[in-house]
């Protein structure tokens, strides 16, 4: 077990990044609100086996989703829902 740990922190040390690059969702570039607090990770958020953008957005706690339409094209942003309402997450400040 701990040769296994030692090979997974090797490989780590020397971390190789591709070039930034502006991502497109439909006609525009996808693009934050200011303060520029957003959180965006990669998840697959309509169960179709394809990871979607999701962008958080820190005024009021809600999500945009990037739907993946494959080939690294994205569709226009959507709010995510819930119960058929822009779901929000509550501040706690």
């Amino acid at each position: 077990m701990s040769n296994m740990l030692f090979l997974v922190l090797c490989s780590l040390q020397d971390p190789h990044f591709a070039e930034p690059v502006r991502l497109r969702a439909g006609e525009a570039y996808v693009r934050v609100e200011s303060p520029g607090w957003a959180a965006p990770c990669w998840h697959d958020v309509d169960g179709d086996g394809k990871k979607d953008l999701v962008v958080g957005q820190f005024h009021d706690g809600k999500m945009r989703v990037y739907r993946s339409l494959g080939e690294g094209k994205l569709a226009e942003g959507r709010w995510l829902e819930a119960g058929g309402k822009v779901a929000q997450v509550p501040g706690v400040w």
